[in-house]
């Protein structure tokens, strides 16, 4: 007679007395595992349990309600201490021993089947053996994907669909975020850098960054991991839904961000791209003369002339005295950005005869004329004011454009609605470049491969991205869950925020790196 059998018969009979019968139930249960399974030792090595091959609770697993996308926490002890997954009912329980919860939920639910998060083995409880059986390995691979050097080459060769589960198809990639409360802000960042191929591809294989050394006590390398988890979970062709949650990628950033980003909180996705792509570099070991895989994929450089103004309430004669110092004269200097902040011109006001506001357009060469070396702007500071100017040295594989649509001051932000006419593809960057940038600069053209954009009021709209399939060709919008293909002409109608640009060239180097 099957122990697990005597166990749910006992409980059954016990009734209100559920307490002793079941620790009955444990003292039979151990002299039953005793008599009917006797450990045998054979030169040093314990031998393999017979029932591990042969357990007969395998039809019983639910694979419709695994969701390994969320916190490896006990449901009961919230301890992320040797945590099981029942594969009956989905839910997390810690430990398998005697009067652990994983134990006493077998024989209450006479649930058996059950996943170590951690190890990958399978067990049966309240049995306790291990179960061998090759019919699980797509249960392990959708915990915890993992991918070849030939299959990530591949990623951007073929336009496949695979079908989950669920039956849905998706292609791998392009699959929605779950917005858990108000963290679309979040997800659109996260969904335009995994579509960054040498980023993604850094981050497929967890080896690249396993062995990378941080201080005692550093929680900021738990990015990295999750980061890496959330790349795989994203890529993964055998998938048993079409979507992944973001819950536990967001949990590092709560933690690592010191609660300045939330999921019950809508953030900015530039403030929140900005702290990511730092925070990511330093714990990946990076610093201003180290490099990591961010710095090679997005780092440029540029020169800044900068003039200090004298005080607007000084007299004509004492600015023209100011003017001659060398404390405001001209100063160059050096600067390597992540991302280019392109400023929109002030919205206009008035209405046209219908009433109805006007949304003005600008051409994206028009705001690019900031970076042309001549193109002046007054910046101010609490106490000083300068003019400036900026031209680019170097230009970075991909290129990200910030563009400034959100005005903050003492009582409320106020979003610019103005539209952004770009070209999809070809766009020359040449002319922004320092005569001796041109000649060194072997090709300035680029095209787009992520499109963030925000939508409604400026604190509380949403957020949804375009991004391009690189083997299909095709544009798809994703907004959470929701996933569309779209017209590349649809595209350029929106209120673009973040746009990420790619190098036309034979990037073969970068795409294919795998080391930082």
């Amino acid at each position: 007679m099957r122990i697990g059998s005597v166990l749910a018969y006992l409980t059954q009979l016990s009734g209100s007395f559920f307490v002793p019968a079941l620790s009955a139930a444990f003292l039979l249960m151990r002299m039953l595992t005793l008599w009917a399974v006797p450990v045998i030792k054979r030169r040093g090595r314990v031998a393999e349990d017979r029932r591990s091959r042969h357990c007969p609770y395998l039809d019983t697993i639910n694979r419709s309600v695994l969701d390994f996308d969320f916190e490896k926490l006990c449901s009961i002890s919230l301890s992320h201490i040797n945590v099981y997954a029942c594969l009956i009912c989905g839910k997390y329980f810690q430990g398998r021993g005697l009067k652990s919860h994983a134990y006493t939920h077998s024989v209450q639910f006479t649930h058996h089947v059950f996943l170590n998060l951690h190890t990958l083995k399978f067990y049966c409880l309240p049995d306790n053996y291990e179960i061998i059986d090759s019919s699980l390995e797509d249960i392990t691979y959708v915990l915890k994907p993992t991918f070849t050097k030939p299959h990530i080459s591949g990623l951007d060769k073929q336009g496949k669909l695979y079908r989950a589960y669920d039956g849905t198809t998706y292609l791998p990639g392009i699959v929605g975020l779950n917005n858990i409360k108000a963290n679309d802000y979040a997800n659109v960042v996260l969904q335009a850098f995994s579509n960054v191929p040498p980023l993604r591809n850094y981050f497929l294989e967890e080896e690249n960054y396993r062995g990378i050394r941080r201080p005692p006590g550093d929680i900021m390398f738990l990015l990295v991991q999750r980061f890496g988890e959330l790349m795989r979970k994203l890529w993964n062709p055998r998938n048993f839904k079409a979507h992944v949650s973001p819950h536990e990628m967001l949990q590092a950033v709560v933690l690592c961000s010191k609660k300045n980003f939330q999921i019950t909180k809508q953030g900015d996705a530039v403030d929140f791209m900005t702290w990511f792509l730092n925070a990511l570099h330093g714990a990946l070991g990076g610093t201003k003369k180290k490099p990591t895989i961010l710095t090679k994929a997005f780092q440029g450089s540029m020169r800044i002339f900068s003039k200090k103004l004298p005080h607007p309430d000084l007299t004509p004669e004492e600015k023209e005295a100011l003017l001659l110092t060398d404390e405001y004269q001209e100063q160059m200097s050096e600067s390597t950005f992540l991302f280019l902040t392109l400023d929109l011109p002030t919205a206009p006001l008035y209405k046209d005869e219908k009433e109805q506001l006007i949304i003005p357009q600008v051409p994206l060469f028009n705001i690019l004329g900031k970076f042309n070396g001549s193109t002046e702007k007054e910046y101010k500071t609490y106490k000083e004011n300068f003019l400036k100017r900026f031209q680019l040295t170097k230009l970075p594989p991909y290129l990200i454009f910030c563009i400034k649509r959100f005005t903050k001051n003492n009582f409320f932000v106020e979003k610019n609605p103005t539209i952004v006419n770009f070209p999809i593809t070809n766009v020359d960057l040449r002319e922004y470049l320092t005569e001796e940038a041109q000649v060194t600069e072997k090709n300035t053209t680029y095209d787009l491969v992520a499109n963030v954009v925000h939508d409604g009021k400026p604190t509380e709209g949403a957020y949804r991205i375009h991004v391009l399939h690189h083997g299909t060709g095709k544009w798809y919008e994703m907004q959470d869950l929701q996933v569309i293909d779209i017209l590349p002409q649809m595209i350029t109608l929106s209120e673009a925020y973040i746009q990420i640009w790619k190098r036309q060239e034979n990037d073969k180097d970068m795409n294919n790196h795998t080391g930082a």
